[in-house]
């Protein structure tokens, strides 16, 4: 069985509220607070929903439209991989006893310019080194890129993929 485009973008639109359900619940029932870098991982698994759920809907007989779908999908998927390396990053490093003064990010967001806010956010809180859930010996954020690199995957599969003639 080959899965259509729709389908194939449906169920990664699943998969992705699944996992922000998840992040959502593993925050509110569970209390484990996110850091900067994994809010804006959420963004950017949410920016990826979006994508697929427009992608689910409209399924674009041509190859142009789905890979302008596949190709937004792909950015969203990539930018959240980028957030997720850098955050393993600042997992393997030694604690800096001075990165918890460091602002939230609602404060941040308020008061900075985007250019600087971003530039905090990359640096990091001491949030963002602590490793407070594992599930099979991988954090948080390497599980995030796992999901975003499969999606990657998926998209680049599904979204260029040459679609079957029909036969008469």
């Amino acid at each position: 069985m080959r899965w259509s485009f729709r389908t194939a973008f449906g169920v990664a639109a699943v998969l992705t509220a699944g996992l922000i359900a998840f992040a959502l619940y593993k925050q509110h029932v569970d209390g484990l607070e996110p850091c900067p870098l994994c809010i804006f991982q959420r963004f950017a698994f949410f920016a990826f929903l979006i994508v697929c759920v427009f992608a689910a809907i409209h399924a674009p007989a041509g190859r142009l439209g789905r890979g302008i779908y596949a190709t937004l999908a792909l950015v969203a998927a990539a930018t959240g991989a980028g957030f997720a390396i850098r955050h393993l990053y600042l997992q393997t490093q030694p604690p800096d006893p001075l990165a918890s003064c460091a602002p939230s990010l609602e404060y941040m967001w308020q008061s900075l310019p985007i250019a600087s806010l971003l530039d905090k956010v990359f640096s990091g809180s001491a949030d963002c080194t602590k490793v407070d859930w594992t599930y099979l010996g991988l954090s948080m954020p390497a599980w995030t890129l796992v999901w975003f690199s499969a999606f990657a995957v998926g998209v680049l599969y599904f979204g260029y993929r040459r679609q079957a003639r029909p036969t008469a």
